[in-house]
């Protein structure tokens, strides 16, 4: 019996196979003439997925190959773009294309703004939350932002060491204690605790990003907060690419791999720690308690009226907030310092522009005084280039009847999409893209780079949360770069990173002192 079975299925694994061969070679769609990123991709989505399991950062791959190629195959059905007018044929407001299958992968119960498919919809959604998130009402959270940084202060101090001796190549070992990576995401998710929750959750004063769950049925646990979140975003994104086969392979496949049953567990955890938040919050709402928060914004519409909305969109909602809030800011903030120190000349001319607004004393960076400072920004924004935090190929699909992309047209229900971190990189537009060079967003030719640059992507859907990752930013590095010193470890140290959904940086160990400011 147990012959026969094993028959059975090397037969029907056979027959899939054959059927996978057959349809390349019949190329319905016509997309065979497209060069494949790999043999694998032109057949299976199992060639992309492979990609993204090896790690490293793929999208700087799939860069280098679109200097040669303009479009790519990465999926029997998908195909990639390098080309900056791809851009607004794919992405722009006028687009046809929706959003991909995809991300039904990343939808539970209920859809949220970030993963949305149904085009009413998201403008449902997005205009349920712009408010929230527009300039004017950003700023009136600005305290919480500060406090958030003062408290990352006192945390910075107490990891101060004596000053690197000007004679010095590179600081002693035991000096590079300091994990910026790690204490700027304590930041964040401290922020948008309180930002989005009214929740005071204390992970910089902790010095750890150890945090309550809760699972459906009341059982309260402890779990790391950022390796249960990275830990879903990469048990996601390994899989998530073969959408018709996501679910078998999300309770199947990967749990054969030890490695991978961690991560599924740790995912959980993410899900359980959202869910205690969100249901602490609606807790506190259905007391009667009217607060100042982006969750208020789920409960009730701008005239007070009632959104009486499912607790599956609520909670979903909070997941994105919660996700979202934490990690790019945080990634940008740990990039923007990796650069500046990897190129010292940009680093004292930042100071030079903070320190001209900030008193010798100034211990957090009021936001209007640095908001408009445009080394500071151009900083930012090169830094949001040469790493995009989110880098990967946000894939959209062609509406039934077709599109056309680049001048061509492109079959219906064909995935198609083109990676930030390709935009960044290309020469033609980008100058010297591998440099870190803040001056070239300085002066009339910046203009000209704004079509390219995408690091929020663009269209309808681009990133709502714009406002207030500028804000934390800008308050954050400023307050840092007035106030102390860092080296990195020598002088070419280099980041590791991978890339999931997110380009995820590795740690980032520094020595830090206090600087001499008269």
């Amino acid at each position: 019996m147990y012959t026969l079975e094993l028959l059975t299925g090397a037969f029907i694994l056979s027959l899939y196979l054959l059927k996978l061969i057959w349809d390349y070679f019949r190329d319905a769609k016509g997309l065979r003439r497209y060069p494949n990123y790999n043999l694998l991709c032109g057949i299976s989505n199992l060639g992309w997925c492979l990609v993204t399991w090896r790690g490293g950062i793929r999208s700087k791959s799939l860069s280098e190959m679109h200097k040669k190629y303009p479009v790519i195959r990465i999926g029997p059905n998908s195909l990639s773009y390098g080309e900056p007018d791809a851009l607004k044929d794919i992405y722009g407001h006028g687009t046809k294309c929706v959003k991909d299958v995809f991300y039904q992968t990343e939808a539970d119960t209920h859809f949220n703004l970030g993963n949305v498919i149904d085009k009413q919809d998201h403008t449902r959604k997005r205009k349920m939350l712009s408010g929230a998130f527009a300039m004017k009402n950003v700023q009136q959270w600005e305290f919480r932002v500060a406090e958030k940084v003062m408290h990352f202060v006192e945390a910075c101090d107490k990891h101060c060491t004596e000053p690197l001796s000007k004679t010095a190549q590179q600081p002693d070992p035991r000096d590079t204690t300091f994990d910026f990576r790690a204490w700027s995401n304590f930041f964040t998710i401290d922020a948008i605790l309180d930002i989005a929750l009214s929740e005071k959750l204390g992970l910089l004063r902790a010095g750890s990003d150890l945090v309550t769950a809760q699972t459906v049925d009341g059982v309260q646990y402890q779990v790391p907060f950022r390796e249960c979140l990275h830990a879903s975003k990469i048990a996601h994104t390994r899989i998530a690419y073969a959408d018709k086969w996501y679910g078998f392979n999300s309770k199947y496949t990967t749990r054969i791999l030890p490695s991978h049953r961690k991560l599924w567990k740790l995912s959980q955890g993410w899900g359980d720690f959202v869910n205690y938040q969100a249901t602490k919050r609606m807790a506190r709402t259905t007391q009667g308690e009217k607060l100042d928060d982006f969750f208020q914004y789920l409960m009730d519409d701008k005239d007070g009226n009632p959104r009486n909305l499912e607790w599956g969109e609520i909670a979903s909602e909070v997941a994105v907030l919660l996700d979202a809030g934490s990690a790019t800011t945080a990634i940008a903030l740990n990039n923007v310092l990796f650069w500046l120190l990897r190129t010292p000349r940009c680093l004292t001319n930042l100071r030079e522009e903070v320190d001209a607004v900030l008193d010798p004393d100034t211990a957090v960076a009021p936001y209007e005084k640095v908001k408009s400072l445009p080394y500071l920004r151009a900083c930012l924004d090169e830094s949001l280039r040469i790493t995009p935090p989110f880098s990967y190929n946000l894939p959209r699909r062609t509406p039934p009847e077709g599109a056309t992309i680049l001048g061509t047209f492109v079959p219906g229900s064909t995935s198609v999409s083109m990676s930030s971190f390709v935009a960044h990189h290309d020469e033609r537009i980008f100058a010297d893209p591998e440099a870190f060079v803040p001056e070239r967003w300085l002066g009339e030719e910046s203009r000209q780079l704004q079509s390219s640059f995408v690091p929020f992507s663009s269209g309808a859907r681009a990133c709502i949360g714009r406002n207030l990752t500028y804000l934390e930013q800008s308050v954050m590095l400023a307050t840092v770069v007035h106030r102390y010193d860092f080296a990195l470890p020598h002088a070419q140290w280099e980041q590791d990173r991978v890339e999931v959904t997110n380009l995820l940086p590795g740690p980032l160990p520094l020595k830090v002192w206090r600087r001499e400011l008269v």
